[in-house]
């Protein structure tokens, strides 16, 4: 990721330049994008990784604005109970990775972020691993045998 003017107005918050891993959901998907992309705009195209292949100018770095209206439309054609925005996806990659162990310090890494204190509203933990972190608790009884409380 790198900082430049665009001109469909999009924009990096960092100043500084950084690499975005992936993981294999991300590349399978951008596989099947890109698939599509290449059967409208052929060998040639955009440096962007999305344009509009259906609407606007066809092959032109998509606007903010159209990926939200993306979002929108996939969560009423998935008749999600919220509206999902794409935000979202990257809160959900920063609790992903702590779900999988990955320390703050990593978060903050991969979100590019420059303080480590910034990653920590991505990472929310999973109802789950709560849930084994609560039964991890030794009961009295455990901790003080079977005897009277």
């Amino acid at each position: 990721m790198r900082r430049r003017d665009n001109a469909n107005g999009a924009w990096s918050k960092s100043r500084a330049a950084w690499i975005q891993p992936v993981d294999f959901l991300v590349v399978q998907a951008f596989d099947q994008y890109f698939d599509e992309r290449f059967e409208f705009l052929g060998a040639g195209g955009s440096d962007f990784l999305l344009v509009n292949l259906f609407r606007g100018v066809i092959g032109a770095p998509m606007r903010p604005e159209a990926i939200y209206e993306l979002f929108e439309r996939l969560t009423r054609r998935a008749e999600l109970p919220r509206a999902v925005v794409p935000h979202m996806a990257r809160r959900a990659f920063g609790s992903n990775v702590s779900d999988a162990g990955g320390r703050l310090d990593e978060v903050q890494a991969l979100l590019g972020q420059k303080n480590p204190e910034s990653a920590r509203p991505y990472v929310i933990p999973d109802q789950d691993r709560l849930r084994e972190a609560v039964e991890r608790v030794p009961s009295p009884r455990e901790l003080h045998g079977r005897g009277e409380l």
